[in-house]
């Protein structure tokens, strides 16, 4: 495998099985993310975007292929194995923070440390230090019930960062956001992307966010294939997504 590739899927196939049928979400895709790349993947709702980030992130598993992230092949580890893998090298953020409300912000931050083992001491010095870097430091003390959207999703974006790691996967980062809280956010990322310099995989809607990204792929009837924002926006492919110059499709 090229040195430079970090992630690499190798012929992944998903079915998923409703009533007596089985769906066919993608068979034999194959897709290579570089070291240090920033790409965003687009498409129509339903296409399987979000079920292509929890393969590559390994929270769920093909049904044939491989994935393998900094040449480890995490499709043959065990649940326990693949569990501390994502602990260690993957960081999440969902469009829903999926913050536990009855923590504090500090709290939430500190849990991926604490369940690594790190002593609480740690733990909260580091994430003190995240939550200063994304703006927060101030509400650290708050429950996370009461922030606002985006700055619980800054928590959230603090929580991906605690363990240190060398990827971050999102998948509709900013989708339930308003347009300047989006766009704080999307500054935030691309901050945070060079900072740590993380390698990056973003599954979004938004095309402002997407056409800042290094790589725009679309995944389309099971496939992924280049297409440059501008050629999407005069197909109309993405109906309820953000146009370039404001406003959007629907």
């Amino acid at each position: 495998m090229d040195p430079g590739i970090s992630i690499w899927a190798d012929s992944l196939r998903k079915v998923y099985r409703s009533g007596g049928a089985e769906v066919l979400v993608f068979d034999e895709l194959e897709l290579e993310v570089r070291r240090g790349e920033r790409l965003a993947i687009i498409g129509e709702s339903g296409a399987g975007k979000s079920t292509l980030l929890h393969l590559l992130g390994g929270l769920d598993r093909p049904t044939s292929g491989r994935v393998f992230v900094e040449q480890h092949e995490i499709t043959a580890l065990n649940e326990k194995d693949l569990a501390d893998f994502r602990n260690r090298q993957i960081g999440f953020v969902w469009q829903n923070p999926s913050l536990l409300h009855e923590f504090t912000a500090l709290e939430n931050v500190m849990m991926p440390l604490m369940i690594r083992g790190v002593s609480a001491t740690a733990a909260r010095d580091a994430s003190k230090k995240l939550l200063q870097e994304v703006g927060l430091l101030s509400r650290a003390h708050h429950l996370a019930g009461e922030l606002s959207g985006g700055e619980q999703q800054r928590v959230s974006l603090a929580r991906a960062l605690i363990g240190k790691p060398k990827f971050i996967f999102a998948d509709e980062p900013t989708g339930s956001l308003d347009f300047r809280t989006g766009e704080s956010i999307m500054n935030l990322l691309t901050d945070l992307h060079s900072t740590y310099g993380l390698t990056s995989v973003f599954v979004t809607h938004n095309l402002v966010f997407a056409s800042r990204c290094d790589r725009v792929l679309e995944l389309k009837k099971g496939c992924l294939q280049k297409a440059s924002v501008g050629e999407l926006q005069a197909a109309g492919v993405l109906r309820d997504a953000t146009r370039l110059d404001g406003g959007t499709y629907v």
